[in-house]
């Protein structure tokens, strides 16, 4: 019972809170303000969405290449078009359950490709990791550039000793945390021991791989992929098309993060995307239409492909 109603949270309250987000931004809007919005789609240059769409798809298939990689080391020779459409598939069950795309890339190829589910998963998971250390160092690189507005916005809006208060108090929350997770042992933690443990075992298992310079020139290319979709599609409206170097980095890193920890983004991306560049003097209008444009078109491409790679995947393996 704890187990479906904890399924059925797990994709209700993202769907729930993105419903949430489009109501609260949308009711502060003034007549005036959804008229301007539907201007900026009205007037958008989309040929820049097909140029980010075409580089997205590219990404798409090196990461279906890059996943060669990590199954050969392990002794499977996989079909590049079984690995592109379990990637699709992936990203597009991805956008109901979240993280299920993972699942079900890894039972794809147990079905069709004989690799072990917990052999394919674990390599799904380790590809993860190294995605989270990429867009842990774009965090870095977009708070180095940003450094001193984000420490004048610091010092503005929050006094020194809250501020102080707040490094101590996470500073004995980490330690808290440290010393349950060494010392306790109770079930949760075990297991919570048990999953890490995986998860280092997975990341180690990539630094083996005989084409490691391979998987990680893939991996370069894919996080260039989405770096530049997202900076072409910056030229949609005029208002986002002089953004500085800091601001299109921070902008990417909150988006990233958005689509990452959320159920693909839906109302959290447009919304989070148009509070950041309203930091940067675009107005909150511009930033929301063209945090829809970029979502919508992103989303669309994942339907489709998804889709298609849901009737191929049958035909494509008829003899298997």
């Amino acid at each position: 019972m704890k187990k479906h109603i904890s399924k059925w949270l797990s994709i209700l309250l993202p769907v729930l809170l993105g419903i949430f987000l489009i109501i609260y931004t949308y009711e502060k809007f003034t007549a005036e303000q959804i008229l301007e919005i539907k201007g900026y789609f009205k007037n958008a240059d989309y040929s820049y969405i097909y140029i980010g769409l075409v580089m997205a798809f590219l990404g798409n298939a090196s990461r279906a290449y890059r996943w060669k990689f990590a199954l050969e080391h392990m002794g499977y020779s996989t079909s590049f078009y079984n690995n592109f459409i379990a990637v699709n598939i992936g990203y597009l069950l991805n956008l109901t359950v979240p993280k299920s795309g993972e699942i079900s890339r890894a039972v794809i190829l147990k079905k069709y490709e004989n690799v072990p589910f917990d052999k394919g998963f674990g390599s799904i998971v380790a590809e993860r990791i190294i995605d989270m250390i990429v867009l842990l160092f774009f965090v870095i690189v977009a708070v180095f550039l940003q450094f001193d507005i984000v420490k004048t916005f610091i010092i503005d809006k929050i006094p020194l000793k809250k501020l102080l208060f707040l490094i101590v108090l996470v500073v004995l929350f980490f330690v808290v945390l440290l010393r349950t997770y060494i010392y306790s042992k109770k079930k949760w933690v075990l297991k919570l021991k048990e999953k890490v443990s995986g998860l280092k075992e997975g990341f180690v298992s990539i630094l083996h791989i005989k084409k490691k310079w391979s998987y990680f020139f893939h991996t370069s290319f894919i996080w260039f992929s989405y770096l530049f979709t997202f900076y072409i599609t910056l030229f949609v409206i005029p208002q986002t098309s002089n953004l500085s170097i800091g601001a299109i980095m921070t902008a990417f890193v909150v988006g990233s993060v958005a689509i990452s920890f959320t159920n693909s983004g839906l109302g959290s991306y447009p919304f989070l995307i148009s509070k950041i560049l309203l930091f940067y003097s675009i107005p909150e209008t511009a930033g929301n239409a063209f945090g829809w444009i970029v979502w919508s078109s992103q989303m669309l491409l994942v339907l489709i492909l998804g889709l298609l790679s849901f009737l191929f995947l049958p035909i494509l393996n008829r003899n298997k």
